[in-house]
């Protein structure tokens, strides 16, 4: 698996993995005698996804150069930590979806993965099942008859599940706050060559963003991969949780899904 360079913001380090880009390394010099890179280098070395999208923390998606700017702003301006899952917030509030939305997570699968098209349904349905059978409330509806049409133009559904061809992620999803122009999942081929992560786990580990939850290993107890404040716990912490990258001080290998993971599920959906 690729592992992807990272930049110390505020003296807190954010490693990724392949399954989303990095905030890369400084295009240029950092700032003199800081040590942080300045936001125009910071952004000139972000990577750019192929829908306009900035990707950090490895694969989430920051929508446009003013949700940018305020992303640096928060990583800059944290000095330091505060105190399973956790949810990601937008100006305090939960980002998640409302119940009547939860339970019915229309999506489609382009049929531009070709010969690989049924192997995705597969692995987002399985992927979908382990978030289903954690709480009755949540609902991935996938709708075959929008594939040959599966872009996020298309109104029928509420997400596309797009292939993509780069070297910086395996896969890239969304948060319930993310504009609906960005409101996909994009797959690169390597998903299907990454060791120990089959692609089952892989797109349940996406599709929890697509619920709302943060990467596990921002919290402080993971020693390492802080990614900023913006989020509330749910559950204790679980270093072998879905969302915990296991290059993070994870303590599993295989991003298979915990109790402790079925359990913070529970807390903002319910049973």
């Amino acid at each position: 698996m690729r592992i992807k360079r990272t930049i110390a913001l505020a003296a807190t380090a954010a490693a990724a993995l392949s399954l989303g880009a990095a905030i890369p390394a400084a295009a240029a010099t950092p700032t003199v005698d800081s040590g942080i890179p300045s936001y125009q280098e910071f952004a000139a070395s972000t990577y750019r996804d192929i829908d306009g999208g900035y990707v950090v923390n490895g694969d989430e998606l920051i929508s446009g150069k003013g949700e940018l700017r305020t992303f640096y702003n928060r990583l800059v301006g944290s000095d330091s930590l505060t105190d399973g899952l956790i949810v990601n917030t937008v100006n305090g509030v939960d980002d998640k979806w409302s119940a009547a939305q939860v339970g019915n997570l229309t999506y489609c699968v382009s049929t531009k993965f070709g010969a690989r098209h049924d192997d995705i349904v597969a692995a987002m349905e399985s992927g979908a099942a382990l978030w289903e059978s954690a709480s009755s409330a949540i609902d991935f509806v996938y709708v075959s008859s929008a594939d040959g049409n599966c872009t996020t133009r298309n109104k029928s559904v509420l997400f596309s599940v797009e292939p993509v061809q780069t070297s910086q992620y395996i896969a890239r999803a969304f948060f319930p706050s993310t504009p609906d122009r960005q409101m996909n999942v994009l797959v690169d081929d390597s998903i299907w060559s990454s060791g120990s992560w089959t692609p089952t786990n892989i797109l349940g580990h996406e599709l929890g963003h697509t619920l709302g939850f943060r990467h596990e290993h921002t919290r402080p107890e993971s020693g390492t991969c802080f990614e900023d404040n913006n989020w509330r716990p749910l559950t204790p912490y679980d270093s072998s949780s879905i969302m915990h990258y296991p290059q993070c001080n994870g303590t599993s290998d295989d991003l298979s899904m915990t109790s402790t993971d079925r359990a913070g599920v529970v807390a903002l959906y319910g049973n």
